[in-house]
C-alpha cells in the first residue's frame, strides 16, 4: 500500500508561499505527523510499521518542546 499524499502539498505552493513563521511551522509539522500516525493505523508501510511509529513518537516530543520553548 503506497499511503496517500500529504494533504494539500505542492511543490508549487511550497515555492509560491513566504517563509512560514516558527508557529505556523509547528502546526504543519503537527498536522503531518498526525497524517503519518493515521496512515500507520490503517496499515500502510507494514514493513516499516515499527521504525515509522517511533519516528512518530520522537516527532510528537519534539513538536511539544519546541511548542513549549516559543511559548512565553
Amino acid at each position: 500500500m503506497a499511503g496517500a499524499p500529504l494533504p494539500g502539498r505542492t511543490t508549487m505552493d511550497a515555492n509560491a508561499q513566504a517563509s512560514p513563521t516558527a508557529d505556523e511551522l509547528i502546526a504543519q509539522l503537527k498536522d503531518d505527523r498526525l497524517w503519518l500516525l493515521r496512515q500507520i493505523d490503517a496499515g500502510c508501510w507494514p514493513e516499516w510499521r515499527l521504525d515509522l511509529a517511533a519516528l512518530e513518537r520522537e516527532l510528537g516530543q519534539l513538536l511539544d518542546q519546541a511548542s513549549e520553548t516559543l511559548t512565553p
